[in-house]
């Protein structure tokens, strides 16, 4: 994430996670997740998350717009960011962080497994909540 002083507002920052990475606490799931109809590890192997602009609520809350992208489908998403807090570390560095959370239609992204028939019932929520916390290290401008 960068930003200009210490305005949030002016943040632009950009988010990559290997789809290896992503855990649903059951290894039999976790490995079903990964295929194709799913996210799709194979030709898919990242999500990403690039903030277009950032929108003060109040001196802790933001909104994030950015563009999300899974299995090569980019969306404009909105997520609801706060503060968690500024503090000094032991070395002097300034350290800032903050939670995220957000709602995606996963069928919005081509994951559409999960069907209600008569000889199964596998289901699937349509709604995806995205959680994110984050820290970021103060860099001083060279």
């Amino acid at each position: 994430m960068e930003t200009k002083g210490d305005d949030f507002v002016t943040a632009k920052g950009h988010f990559s996670e290997d789809i290896n990475s992503i855990t649903t606490s059951n290894d039999q799931r976790d490995g079903h997740v990964k295929r194709a109809d799913f996210f799709d590890e194979a030709n898919y192997p990242k999500l990403t998350f690039e903030t277009q602009n950032v929108e003060k609520v109040d001196d802790e809350k933001y909104k994030v717009h950015g563009i999300f992208t899974m299995r090569g489908v980019s969306k404009k998403i909105i997520l609801d960011a706060e503060l968690g807090g500024v503090n000094q570390d032991q070395g002097g560095n300034t350290k800032i962080g903050f939670s995220l959370n957000g709602k995606i239609n996963r069928k919005d992204f081509g994951v559409n497994f999960g069907l209600l028939t008569e000889t199964a019932n596998i289901a699937v929520s349509n709604e995806v909540r995205l959680l994110v916390n984050v820290q970021f290290v103060k860099q001083q401008e060279a």
